[in-house]
């Protein structure tokens, strides 16, 4: 899914790095602004100047991700998330993002529409997992229920020989409060119960526990658990892609 952003490389647009980077945004809105922040915050600048060009479709009424994936929903969000990359590409984006793991279950119909490189958030986090624990052999997984069933990141792993745990479905049940009735809803997270049902991923084996879902990387940010073992973040390993590839040096 990742691809690689070459840089220097001129068109009718200029060079790839006149180009802003494009974000395929609002799924969900406040996880989009975090990472937003987070681009700002984490990149190396010392002037406005400094910073990495985006292009952000802030497009909250798309179909809800899981609620498809999970077949409770006959509203398909593919068509517009391929929809709304090409508006970004018709813009001139050099590359394109998307700040939500679910929505990678629909990467092939993006990757379709258009012919501009597209970073997966899922690629990334793989890499990051396997660069932090050489010889990984089983990481845990806390995701949305969609996440979880659409077997992104299972694949992803398997393809390195990583088996993926997920929680039980109590503790999914934990996951889901936290990212719907908590995150999403404008209400504070409870860091405390994600940080309990990834104890239970490590005592099953997880060497690194992967937070799969944007909104629970709006949590983690809030709340400091990328300070503390065995939580990954995925988008942070998004925001560090977005701000090497667009040619800027992480802080």
């Amino acid at each position: 899914m990742t691809a690689e952003v070459e840089h220097g490389a001129g068109d009718a647009g200029g060079t790839v790095e006149d180009r802003p980077v494009g974000v395929i945004g609002g799924v969900g809105p406040l996880a989009t602004a975090y990472f937003l922040q987070r681009v700002v915050q984490r990149t190396d600048a010392e002037r406005d100047q400094d910073h990495v060009d985006l292009v952000v479709l802030n497009h909250a009424t798309i179909p809800d991700r899981t609620d498809f994936v999970l077949g409770r929903s006959p509203a398909d969000p593919g068509p517009v998330l391929a929809r709304d990359a090409r508006r970004l590409q018709d813009f001139g984006v050099q590359f394109l993002v998307m700040p939500c793991n679910t929505a990678h279950y629909f990467t092939q119909q993006v990757l379709d529409a258009v012919t501009v490189p597209f970073v997966s958030i899922i690629d990334v986090t793989v890499a990051a997992a396997r660069a932090r624990v050489p010889g990984l052999g089983r990481v845990g997984l806390l995701a949305t229920a969609g996440t979880v069933a659409s077997k992104v990141y299972d694949d992803a792993f398997a393809a390195h020989g990583i088996d993926v745990v997920v929680p039980d479905a109590a503790d999914q049940d934990v996951v889901s409060t936290v990212i719907y009735d908590q995150v999403k809803a404008g209400r504070p997270a409870d860091p405390d119960a994600l940080r309990g049902v990834a104890a239970r991923l490590v005592e099953r084996g997880a060497s690194v526990v992967v937070l799969g879902c944007t909104e629970l990387s709006v949590a983690a940010v809030d709340h400091h658990l990328l300070d503390e073992e065995p939580f990954l973040d995925s988008m942070d390993e998004l925001v560090r892609a977005t701000i090497t590839g667009a040619g800027h040096r992480v802080r």
